[in-house]
């Protein structure tokens, strides 16, 4: 008996040697392996909580809900309609030439004025914002103008001109 109890204890040595690389890679790469698990439960967390939030609006909105709110969605599907980036893009493009319109023609700035006015009004009725730029002229206009620019820079389309205003007043920014 004394024989095979040594015999016992050195296969678990040999065993025990042969396992510790392992065990070693095991303990190095516990936080991965946990991180792991931590994450994917976390993400089907998400996404249980994401399809019930999604099941219960259908359930509150039912089939005509929309329409009895008042929101007109024939009005949103128009092949008129021009996504809201590109307006904002728009934007940008011409109160970068509006605002670098030295050497032109008066020609030029009022058509390059009124195209971006026509894009503000566009973004006002992209977003619900009241502007009055097409009943307005002159010193009003360009009043108007900069008073709409500041709506649409709290409402997140920050423009060239309204950018410098922005820094001006705060240097944090």
């Amino acid at each position: 008996m004394g024989g095979g109890s040594g015999a016992l204890a050195l296969v678990l040595a040999f065993l025990a040697m042969a396992c510790l690389p392992a065990v070693f890679a095991l303990l190095f790469c516990l936080d991965e392996v946990v991180d792991r698990i931590a994450c994917g439960w976390a993400d089907w967390r998400d996404r249980r909580r994401e399809r019930r939030t999604l099941a219960r609006l259908a359930r509150s909105l039912g089939g005509d809900a929309l329409t009895t709110r008042g929101v007109d969605l024939a009005r949103l599907d128009r092949p008129d309609r021009q996504p809201f980036e590109r307006v904002a893009a728009d934007l940008r493009r011409l109160a970068g030439h509006r605002l670098a319109a030295g050497g032109r023609s008066v020609v030029w700035h009022s058509s390059v004025i009124d195209a971006y006015d026509d894009r503000l009004r566009a973004a006002c009725r992209a977003l619900g914002i009241g502007e009055h730029l097409g009943e307005l002229t002159g010193v009003d206009r360009e009043i108007e103008r900069v008073r709409v620019e500041g709506l649409l820079a709290r409402a997140g389309l920050v423009l060239p001109a309204t950018r410098g205003v922005r820094r001006l007043r705060d240097p944090q920014a």
